[in-house]
């Protein structure tokens, strides 16, 4: 069987091995307290806040499920989240745990090879110039003079200097002296973004001549680029940040993201503070406000919205003072809700950014944490910025607009709560709003797009009683019920993609003779699948086993086949209206007849 990441047989046998060396038990207890009770082991579940376990730990098949938050994986899915990193980073923490060197072969080709040493180069050089940078910065140097006036200014300790990194760049030139002097070649250093070729002469410059230095650290404590401000009046840009590399990708990390991943280590982390800057990060974090992490000016990201997702599932936006009025459309706070993460916006006083605050005090910042707003409500607020309410024809579009905002919301309790909020700021009658709020909600999509994804979804899944009769049969497969032992998964009416991962896995495992062993599908589906995480809520108590469990697998099987029978019946009514040959009626006529007598047979049943 082909691994679902596309690995070849050689890391793929690999991967096998070290999960055999790697007991899921033993690697959980190295982080969380577990205890056996029953068939499995038990633990609170690391993942989400809880006081009585509900965190099971199947130590046959190899696998963790939260009953709690319905977090569930295999061992390597469990390191990634407890640690915050991406697949091949769990490989690497669990083959240095198992003192097994991880095979160059997954990195297969001579390309590949050449790719994975000049990381390597360029890793060297980006951390050299750090250092580099940081020595510069309390060397004594004269010119460095200004880099510490600038830090003084913005009242930050030693101490927070040191635990980010700041550096300081002198000039253009001794940079890359120094560097050739540890014997880098050319391309290495200008590919790693940290030097740049002179148009005029060719010689190599540092691309971040004259300016205070934020080291850029990935998740792995790996310096991957350089922001850099300019500390004097000049027409060029106040902040630059290291070109894209193979190692930068601005829209795909976070400032600060190396100190998060340390803080979970020591505590769960509740939610995660966004801003946008260098500054505004580290004096909030001087200030104690360790959970934060900067979208470094760019809008936010579909990559940074999973990246936060691996700490929480809360986030709140702290952009400066005027960004309702600048960003109003709030694309990037859409990207983290879509993501599934709770966003709140924190307004800021007019005018002042989150560094500006910060240093008032923490309790300052505080109390703007806790005026946080809920998203729906800021896009509102920001709406609310782009209009004069006092001309009646502006408040007539605000209106409209707003209306169309609090249609987006599910809760009705929530969309109650906001038309009075509108009803006090445009003296519009409750009523009133709620029948245009009524009157928008009337309309039906005009096409199928229109239609919101989840939708699309729920219909094509079928209804909730079939859905749950598809998540018993393919449970009672998966776990070897003896009741479901002659039952022909590829003959169930399937349509969602877990589904179907799911059968085509039991059909190839029973015809090949082979165990099923639920843990490999943690590889073949999507690491975020709740679909399959409903399949296993089954595997515990009783639910697969006994007289009721056998009895409801039969009704399930037979709903299966009701829905197979009535989507026939469509089909063949639909066929019988759009044909006029006659022969061709009967025929279908006929083979209708069939599918309604096997339907009144099965209903009997």
């Amino acid at each position: 069987m082909i691994n679902g990441r596309g690995f070849d047989s050689e890391f793929s046998a690999f991967l096998r091995t070290l999960k055999q060396k790697s007991d899921i038990v033993e690697v959980i207890r190295s982080y969380v307290a577990v205890d056996r009770k029953g068939g499995n082991y038990w633990a609170c579940c690391p993942f989400h806040h809880e006081k009585t376990p509900s965190f099971a730990v199947n130590e046959g098949e190899q696998f963790y499920h939260c009953f709690g938050c319905q977090e569930s994986g295999d061992v390597i899915k469990f390191v990634q989240e407890i640690e915050s990193t991406d697949f091949m980073g769990a490989v690497r923490i669990l083959a240095e745990r198992a003192k097994m060197t991880v095979p160059e072969s997954n990195f297969d080709t001579e390309e590949a090879l050449r790719k994975k040493k000049k990381r390597d180069a360029m890793s060297k050089i980006l951390l050299d110039s750090a250092r580099f940078y940081l020595g510069n910065l309390y060397s004594g140097d004269s010119r460095a003079e200004e880099h510490l006036e600038y830090i003084s200014k913005r009242g930050l300790s030693p101490t927070t200097v040191k635990k980010f990194g700041l550096g300081a760049s002198l000039d253009f030139y001794s940079l890359p002296d120094y560097l050739a002097g540890k014997g880098y070649c050319k391309e290495d250093l200008v590919d790693s973004g940290v030097l740049s070729v002179s148009e005029k002469n060719g010689k190599l410059f540092d691309s971040q001549g004259g300016r205070l230095i934020f080291p850029i650290i990935n998740a792995f404590d790996e310096v991957i680029g350089f922001g850099g401000r300019v500390l004097k009046k000049t027409d060029f840009g106040k902040y630059k940040n290291t070109k894209e590399t193979m190692l930068f990708d601005k829209s795909k990390t976070l400032y600060n993201v190396n100190l998060l991943k340390k803080l979970k280590r020591e505590q769960p982390i509740k939610e995660v503070i966004i801003v946008e800057g260098y500054m505004d990060t580290i004096s909030l974090y001087q200030a104690g406000f360790k959970n934060v992490v900067a979208s470094m000016g760019t809008s936010l990201t579909k990559e940074q919205a999973r990246l936060v997702k691996r700490y929480t599932d809360n986030v709140l936006i702290s952009y400066d003072g005027d960004f309702a009025g600048q960003k109003a459309d709030l694309r990037g706070l859409e990207i983290l809700d879509d993501a599934g993460l709770q966003v709140r916006v924190v307004p800021m006083p007019e005018g002042l950014d989150p560094d500006d605050v910060a240093r008032q005090g923490a309790d300052a910042y505080q109390k703007c944490l806790d005026a946080a707003m809920p998203l729906i409500d800021y896009r509102l607020h920001a709406l609310e910025r782009k209009f004069d309410l006092s001309r009646t024809e502006e408040k007539r579009r605000f209106v409209t607009e707003a209306l169309k905002v609090v249609k987006t919301e599910e809760s009705a309790s929530v969309r109650e709560e906001l038309l009075k909020k509108l009803r006090d700021r445009t003296g519009i009658t409750y009523h009133a709003l709620e029948r245009d709020l009524q009157n928008l909600k009337n309309e039906q999509p005009t096409a199928e797009t229109e239609m919101p994804k989840e939708r699309l979804a729920e219909t094509a899944a079928g209804t909730d009683k079939q859905q749950k009769a598809k998540r018993f049969i393919l449970a009672a497969k998966l776990f070897s019920a003896p009741y479901a032992k002659e039952l022909n998964v590829n003959e169930l009416p399937l349509v969602d993609e877990t589904h179907i991962i799911v059968a085509q896995y039991i059909a190839e495992h029973e015809k090949n003779g082979e165990r099923i062993r639920p843990s490999e599908l943690f590889e073949l589906l999507d690491e975020s699948s709740k679909e399959f995480n409903e399949i296993l809520d089954l595997n515990y108590g009783d639910k697969l086993t006994g007289e009721v469990a056998e009895r409801f697998f039969k009704d399930s099987v037979k709903t299966l086949q009701m829905e197979a029978l009535e989507q026939e019946i469509a089909s063949y009514n639909a066929e019988y209206a759009k044909t006029t040959d006659e022969e061709e009626r009967k025929a279908i006529a006929k083979k209708l007849a069939e599918c309604i007598i096997r339907r009144n047979r099965l209903k009997k049943k």
